[in-house]
């Protein structure tokens, strides 16, 4: 079978959103302390390394398996290790879906940062792909519960999640915040200037690939190419309203416009239109996208009111522009054919009711198994770092590295026999 122009792209779209995690390592490295940004880093590296494993041996099929269990997930040996797939085109897509798993799991990872057993964290990366992304994947595109044919599909409406405003940005949203209850507050959290950034340039980096590798990431399922321009303009304008958004909660706010409060908009912007970007209007990306900066904006600062320690706040920007993509479509979907629609242009309530159940069902569904995993972990090998380990450092303690050498100023201060934990 040749190879397609369609099949390039799809495979081009795969490289770009897989860039996308070595990019977020880049944006989470910087926001994080000088003595944890290695370790900030590789949680995202090693978010490669395992779901990257597993997606090959039972992922891909329970996310997408013909043979599925209750609606729930896919019969995770109907591909199991894709050997039945070589020599087809369904390693294209089964390599495209990796890497929305991969990203996935990557996210949740800044909500812990600073005080995350690295060891701990590498089994939950895959027992929470195992339990929760590839099902939920399943319920959603894999022709589960929440599809058109599947129970809640069906007495709801089907849910529009084009890439993965349920599937992706709730899932991790819902996630981080789950497990910050179970780890606990950092031991200095809410003092002056604990949580500044202390590479900004690098959060700048990784803001600019995640935005680069987004355009695969929405665009890279498009059918036509009208429906892929309308990605591409919807994916270039929505993070861009966003980012202006955010800074004018920063401008009223505190005064002042700052470089990372751009960088987390044009990131609020993107998580929004994700779930959108095929069914609103380039004017209706732009509200979607103003609203979703200006509630990030303001949504970072509850954790001080409510008290979970969201490190680099994914909560406030995934979980919450999450919702607002995926709620948004109620309101602004554009009618097709002069058909449907959402509430703004006549189409009634049907699809904001659809996208409601959508994302309520998979707020109960991760929170539930994110919690059950998370306090199983927790009361085995432990998730947290001792006390000196994160006085210290996890960089030092858990990898024996530290992300910047000073010509030989320390040298001598440590042998070459370093404590090292897990």
């Amino acid at each position: 079978m040749e190879l397609t122009a369609g099949d390039v792209w799809v495979m081009m779209s795969a490289a770009l959103v897989l860039l996308m995690t070595p990019g977020l390592a880049f944006f989470y490295g910087g926001l994080t302390r000088t003595k944890a940004a290695l370790n900030m880093m590789m949680m995202s590296f090693v978010s490669i390394g395992m779901v990257g494993v597993i997606w090959v041996l039972w992922g891909y099929s329970m996310s997408g398996g013909e043979s599925e269990v209750f609606g729930l997930f896919g019969s995770p040996f109907t591909n199991f290790g894709l050997s039945n797939l070589v020599g087809t085109t369904d390693l294209i897509g089964a390599a495209f879906g990796a890497t929305f798993a991969i990203i996935t799991v990557a996210l949740i990872s800044g909500a812990v940062a600073d005080r995350t057993k690295f060891g701990a964290w590498t089994v939950f990366t895959a027992v929470w792909v195992t339990l929760v992304y590839c099902p939920l994947a399943f319920m959603v595109w894999g022709g589960g519960l929440l599809s058109a044919d599947g129970y809640i599909g069906e007495a709801f409406g089907e849910a529009i999640d084009y890439a993965g405003g349920t599937v992706v940005h709730i899932n991790a949203g819902v996630a981080a915040l789950i497990l910050v209850y179970i780890i606990g507050q950092r031991s200095d959290f809410g003092k002056i200037g604990f949580h500044k950034p202390h590479n900004i340039p690098l959060v700048m980096i990784g803001a600019a690939l995640l935005w680069f590798g987004w355009f695969g990431f929405n665009a890279g399922a498009a059918t036509t190419a009208e429906e892929g321009g309308l990605i591409m303009v919807n994916t270039m304008v929505a993070p861009a309203a966003a980012m202006l958004g955010w800074l004018a909660v920063e401008r009223i706010r505190d005064k002042r416009y700052t470089s990372v409060g751009a960088a987390s908009g044009v990131v609020a912007g993107l998580v929004a239109i994700t779930p959108a970007c095929a069914n609103l209007s380039p004017v209706g990306s732009i509200a979607l996208g103003l609203i979703a900066g200006a509630a990030s904006a303001y949504a970072i600062g509850l954790k001080y009111k409510f008290g979970y320690d969201d490190a680099l706040d994914v909560v406030g920007v995934h979980l919450v522009a999450g919702l607002i993509g995926t709620v948004g479509i109620g309101f602004l979907m554009i009618p097709v054919d002069g058909v449907g629609g959402g509430l703004f242009y006549g189409g009634g309530v049907d699809q904001l009711v659809a996208q409601l159940v959508a994302a309520v069902f998979t707020i109960a569904f991760t929170g539930v198994l994110t919690f059950a995993i998370g306090m199983a972990i927790a009361k085995t090998i432990g998730f947290r770092v001792a006390a000196d380990v994160e006085e210290e450092g996890v960089d030092k303690r858990s990898h024996g590295e530290s992300a910047y050498e000073f010509g030989g100023l320390f040298a001598g201060v440590e042998d070459s026999e370093e404590k090292v934990d897990a």
